[in-house]
């Protein structure tokens, strides 16, 4: 098998067997169909990727189609929030399409539809419809309207759509089977009454079409080739094909190309609600700002947080394409925007909870400004002066009055390098009439600049401080969040409402202090606060209110467990485990894999398995260069890998390399989990 057959997902191994089958590659297209009732959301991100990398990758055409068929829940405003949103993304698609723009046509099929006995108005309640639908294991009845002629069927769709009616009186269905298994085809709505204004087409309708009719004969109209779709709409394939099949009798000479549906498993995110009803109801009850509250799992939302676009496609690549629904950590989300700011974002400094600094032996009037690099990841950034005078803030954090000897920050008596500057030496603390400290006084060697080439200088201590000049200090408003939800499946509770995980603490604002250079920011902008996490200029900040939010820590604070009480060894083994991250306790666990007697590797094998649930392909990758004679490493790394795979991790040039060495290695357990996932 070669990479590149390897290295597809089912989605492209069926686009390249119709290819292969005759499908003329210029005859590709593909769509990304939203309907314009909400914000879109990072699960929407995945179906955005897969349909406009399809097009990237075969230089074919996306339609950006928005599938507006119900006026009651759709507004310009999220229609022009998709269209920001996806810009943003940087995907650019060909058609802007309305399916409001195809409503004669769809009404004109109906009527043909109509005519060859196809489909009937029915003029029951919808109570007495559903009682008529039967259970997925109770045949459904027929309507008693079910056989009306042809002629009263064309006389009430054309009053139905004139308005004679009132909502409710009559709806259009389609005339299929009441006995299919599959519930959906047995007589589906085809057409509502809905009295309603409409965003684009104003009051030129009363009548609406539905979803399943509209959305695949908007397919068939556009000339879509994949019809792709997320897993829900499954079951809607038969109904979509039968649709299809009808219209296509009378128009395969004007519309050759039939569009063919195929399903991948959504996107799905730990500690995160995607339904829009309910991401609406957070918007309604003022549980959030709006939409583009940074909190939200919304694309606007994660823009406004500092979230970036490559961070969001990586993000989407790494969860690859499946075709079983899982839930993907939230933390993979955050670790891709970690690592793409550490490359190209600023460093500065900032100090959240202020603390004065005095430095007693430092001249009163005396400032400097020294120099400070702004990333070191990024050799084209160059440098900063910054400026450092007697009185400083540091946080409060950083310094302890009494501490131990694994205390590394300031305390008294000790040591600390203050970052690009001098060492310091705590020596007293003043405070106020409640015992908390307001100055820390200390002593600085003055031959100790970082940077300078002194003996001094080069000093080894052990902690180094982040601070800001007090006499330089800019202000700013610090809004620091947290996850949403407390609850790592919110709306996946029995009897409990997924209001009930909301994070009481998800959102702390402080008063912070900022390095001058940061005085003149625009909305957007993002930067490191040095040893405190990534920052993104808000949309409220202005040059005499800075507000700056928080994106994402320097590392996962969530990826840390509390220990339990144990008084059973083995379970607290397992605590000292959860404290570690899994790809460390994975390691370790490979070292003495093959060692182990056949009973305890299986065993070790189970909870290699388990834990792999918890690891980032990027965690997972730098092991695959171990060194041979490492084999228990490279075991463990295979289960793992096994693992990430059948968790919907595409296959790429890496992992084929790895598991194509490993099958040529000495090892036997190694060369058995390698054909176990090859």
């Amino acid at each position: 098998m070669s990479e590149d057959i390897k290295s597809l997902n089912f989605i492209e191994h069926i686009i390249e067997e119709d290819l292969r089958g005759g499908l003329p590659k210029d005859k590709l297209r593909f769509r990304f169909p939203p309907e314009p009732n909400g914000y879109l959301h990072i699960g929407h991100t995945k179906a955005i990727g897969i349909s406009f990398g399809l097009g990237e990758k075969y230089d074919a055409p996306v339609n950006l189609r928005f599938d507006d068929t119900n006026p009651a829940k759709e507004e310009q405003e999220y229609v022009d929030a998709i269209k920001n949103d996806i810009t943003w993304l940087g995907y650019n698609w060909d058609k802007e399409c309305y399916s409001s723009d195809y409503f004669q046509q769809l009404y004109d099929w109906t009527i043909q539809l109509i005519k060859d006995g196809k489909a009937y108005v029915d003029s029951q309640s919808s109570e007495a419809m559903a009682e008529q639908k039967g259970t997925p294991t109770q045949v459904g009845t027929n309507s008693p309207f079910r056989n009306r002629s042809v002629e009263e069927n064309l006389d009430l769709f054309s009053r139905m759509k004139n308005g004679e009616f009132n909502e409710g009186d009559h709806i259009l269905r389609a005339k299929i089977d009441m006995e299919d298994p599959n519930m959906l085809m047995r007589d589906p709505i085809m057409y509502r009454i809905l009295k309603k204004h409409h965003h684009r087409t104003g009051n030129d309708w009363c009548i609406y079409p539905m979803y399943d009719w509209t959305h695949g004969e908007s397919d068939y109209i556009e000339q879509i080739s994949h019809s792709l779709c997320s897993l829900e709409f499954k079951p809607h394939r038969k109904l979509y094909n039968w649709f299809r099949d009808e219209v296509y009798k009378h128009n395969s000479k004007q519309l050759a190309l039939a569009p063919k549906q195929t399903e991948f498993a959504r996107l799905n995110l730990s500690y995160t609600i995607m339904s829009k009803r309910k991401l609406l109801k957070l918007v309604e009850e003022t549980v959030v700002s709006g939409w583009d509250d940074p909190r939200m799992p919304t694309i606007s939302g994660l823009r406004r947080r500092g979230y970036t676009p490559r961070s969001i496609r990586k993000f989407v690549e790494t969860a690859g394409v499946a075709k079983r629904e899982n839930i993907i950590d939230v933390s993979l989300l955050e670790f891709c925007v970690r690592e793409d700011l550490n490359k190209t974002a600023d460093r500065v400094m900032a100090v959240l909870n202020p603390v004065r600094l005095v430095i007693n032996n430092y001249p009163e009037n005396k400032e400097e400004w020294l120099k400070a690099e702004n990333n070191p990841e990024d050799d084209n950034a160059g440098f900063r002066e910054m400026p450092f005078s007697r009185e400083l803030y540091i946080e409060g954090e950083d310094f302890k009055e009494n501490a131990g000897n694994k205390y590394f920050r300031l305390t008294l008596g000790k040591e600390v390098r203050l970052k690009n500057a001098y060492i310091i030496k705590g020596e007293s603390v003043v405070k106020d009439a409640n015992g908390n400290i307001t100055e820390i006084h200390c002593t600085y060697d003055a031959d100790s600049l970082s940077g300078s080439g002194t003996e001094a200088s080069l000093r080894k201590v052990k902690g180094t401080l982040h601070w800001v000049s007090v006499k330089h200090a800019v202000k700013a408003e610090v809004r620091e969040y947290d996850r949403l939800f407390l609850d790592e499946a919110p709306d996946s509770h029995e009897g409990k409402n997924f209001m009930d995980f909301i994070n009481p603490n998800s959102l702390r604002v402080i008063e912070a202090f900022v390095e001058p250079s940061l005085a003149e920011v625009k909305a957007g902008e993002q930067y490191q606060f040095q040893r405190l996490g990534y920052f993104n200029v808000d949309d409220d900040s202005t040059s005499e209110h800075l507000v700056f939010n928080k994106t994402v820590g320097l590392r996962d604070s969530w990826a840390k467990q509390k220990p339990k009480e144990n008084t059973n060894k083995n379970q607290q083994r397992i605590q000292q485990q959860s404290q570690r991250k899994p790809i460390d306790v994975i390691k370790q666990l490979g070292k003495k894999y093959t060692n182990l007697p056949e009973a305890k590797q299986q065993k070790v094998k189970a909870e290699i398995q388990e834990l792999a649930q918890k690891v980032m392909y990027e965690e997972l990758q730098p092991l695959f260069g171990t060194a041979v004679k490492k084999a228990g490493t490279r075991i463990a790394t295979m289960i793992t890998l096994g693992v990430l795979l059948k968790n919907g991790q595409e296959r790429n040039i890496e992992i084929d390399e790895f598991i194509t060495k490993a099958l040529e290695d000495k090892n036997e357990l190694l060369v058995a989990e390698a054909r176990a996932i090859f």
